[in-house]
This record gives C-alpha cells, sequence and structure tokens, in this order.
C-alpha cells in the first residue's frame, strides 16, 4: 500500500515536469486558456458567490448568539465575521467546495478522452497531451484568487445583513468591528493559499483523469477519489501554510 502511494506521489511529480515541456503552439493555446477559464472560473461564480454570502451570515448569527455576556461588545460579531471569512472560510472552505465542482469536471472531462482514446489520437499526432489538457488549466487557474476575493466581500456582507437585519447589531457597530485591528498581511496570506491550492485543484484532477483505466464506471470511481485526495492535500497544504505563514 505504501509503495503504491509513493509510486502515485512520484508519477504526479514526473507529470508536473511533462505539462511545461514541448510546448503547443500559441494560436491554439489561446483558445483553450479561454474555454477553461469559461469552463471553471464563470461558471463557478454563481455557486461560490450564493454559499458566500449565506455562510457569512451564519458566521453573523452564530456569533452574536453566543455573545450572552452584556459586558461583550457587539463589535466583536463584525471582528469574528471577517476574520473566520477571510483566513479560513473563503480560501480553504470554498477551496474544498471547488474540489468537488471542478475536480469532478477536471476529471471526468479527461477521463472520458483517456476512455474514448482520444488523448492516444493526440499522442499519434505528435502533441505533448499532457500540456495542451493541462496546462491551460494552470493558467486559468491563476484568476482563481479573482473568485475567492469575490468570496470575501459577499461573506462580510452577507454578515453584514444577517446582523443588521436580523437585529442583533447596529450597522455603525458592525462596521467598527470589520476595520478593528486589521492585519493586511492576512489578506496576503490567504491569497497565498489561494494560489497554491489553486495549483492542486488544477493538477490532481488532471493527474487521476489521464492516468485511469478502464470504461464508463471507473471515469465515476475517478471523480470520487480524485475529489477525496484533493480535499485531502487541500487541508494538509491549509495546515502546513498556516503554521510557516502565521505561526510564530
Amino acid at each position: 500500500m505504501l509503495i503504491r502511494y509513493i509510486t502515485q506521489i512520484g508519477r504526479y511529480f514526473l507529470m508536473l515536469k511533462e505539462i511545461f515541456n514541448k510546448q503547443t503552439k500559441w494560436s491554439v493555446m489561446k483558445n483553450l486558456i479561454f474555454k477553461e477559464i469559461d469552463d471553471l472560473i464563470i461558471d463557478s461564480l454563481g455557486i461560490v458567490a450564493f454559499i458566500s454570502f449565506f455562510v457569512g451570515g451564519v458566521v453573523a448569527i452564530q456569533t452574536a448568539l453566543n455573545l450572552t455576556n452584556p459586558l461583550i461588545p457587539k463589535y466583536l460579531i463584525g471582528f469574528a465575521t471577517r476574520q473566520s471569512v477571510i483566513l479560513e472560510f473563503a480560501p480553504t472552505f470554498i477551496s474544498v467546495i471547488m474540489a468537488g465542482k471542478m475536480g469532478s469536471f477536471i476529471t471526468s472531462s479527461i477521463g472520458t478522452m483517456r476512455v474514448t482514446e482520444q488523448i492516444d489520437a493526440l499522442e499519434v499526432m505528435g502533441v505533448n497531451s499532457l500540456n495542451y489538457l493541462v496546462f491551460p488549466k494552470i493558467i486559468a487557474l491563476l484568476l482563481y484568487p479573482f473568485l475567492i476575493g469575490i468570496a470575501m466581500f459577499l461573506g462580510v456582507l452577507g454578515g453584514w445583513m444577517a446582523g443588521v437585519y436580523g437585529g442583533f447589531i447596529s450597522s455603525a457597530e458592525f462596521i467598527n468591528g470589520t476595520q478593528m485591528d486589521f492585519i493586511p498581511f492576512h489578506i496576503v496570506y490567504a491569497f497565498i493559499k489561494t494560489l497554491i491550492f489553486a495549483m492542486l485543484l488544477a493538477t490532481i484532477p488532471s493527474f487521476h483523469g489521464y492516468y485511469m483505466k478502464g470504461g464508463a464506471l471507473e471515469v465515476g470511481k475517478a471523480s470520487t477519489v480524485s475529489f477525496v485526495w484533493t480535499s485531502v492535500s487541500i487541508i494538509l497544504f491549509n495546515y502546513i501554510l498556516t503554521q510557516l505563514l502565521l505561526g510564530s
């Protein structure tokens, strides 16, 4: 079992090396990149906006309901919402959800090409299939921080609306809380995490789709396995990066 995991990890890193070899012509690659931006980033805007807004509202309401001591200032609701959304919810929680949405899409699309022998056809034509299929996804997901920035904004906005219109806190107190003790590096930390998660989201599902064997049933299994391993990698890297960037 251990040897199999080590072999898979080695094959993954060899795949990363191969992605950047023998580049596809820019005239072809440009269209592939725009297609991936549409499929992976634009198509994810709706679900990211919906989840961010309502989870931000839930964070604010739960914080308000737990601040039962009258000596604790109300502006801590805004502070807690901002910290939760920026540090963990937007970069990490949304990335785990995207491991399901983007990851299963990437694995199933590449896996179907493997099953229908389209990848073999690319190789016969002298095209580096890994560069052709995976490189555009990596470039497209460089825009992933844009998606997470929207998630941060809508999460805090959802918290503000839930807190103010739910009668838990005044607008001035919530805004005061969101501005209190703000550390700009927390935004940098969140976007560093986001870029690394974007690389994982592009490459791990591609790996499981590209190297799968079998038929249509195995495509579904590969999608499930890729979701599990992408999520595990995101959680693991989240811990390591938090320790490195915020631990003192």
